[in-house]
């Protein structure tokens, strides 16, 4: 009796459990090779971005320019609207 339980159980390790196993490994031994390999392509990905936004990228510089090009423009557009404010108001107390 014991014997047909210890063949039994050396059928199974060897017909069920063996391949189940490697067949495991094997999954995911490719699955981290995949991994791996899509982890590479991602930092690959990630450099050039990086190289690209560096190129790309505002220098201080250009940014103090256009800031004072703005407020040079808005400074002109404020002394139009004080004139405009300063006619307005004779215009008014004359006529009133």
């Amino acid at each position: 009796m014991s014997e047909t339980i210890l063949q039994t159980f050396g059928w199974w390790i060897g017909v069920i459990e063996l391949p189940t196993l490697s067949a495991l490994f094997w999954m995911i031994w490719t699955s981290r090779k995949e991994f791996e390999r899509g982890l590479q392509d991602v930092r690959a990905e990630l450099t050039l971005h990086m190289i690209d936004v560096a190129r790309s990228y505002a220098q201080t510089k250009d940014l103090r320019l256009l800031e004072n090009r703005l407020t040079a423009h808005l400074l002109r557009i404020e002394a139009k609207l004080d004139v405009t404010a300063l006619k307005a108001e004779k215009n008014s107390i004359e006529k009133g």
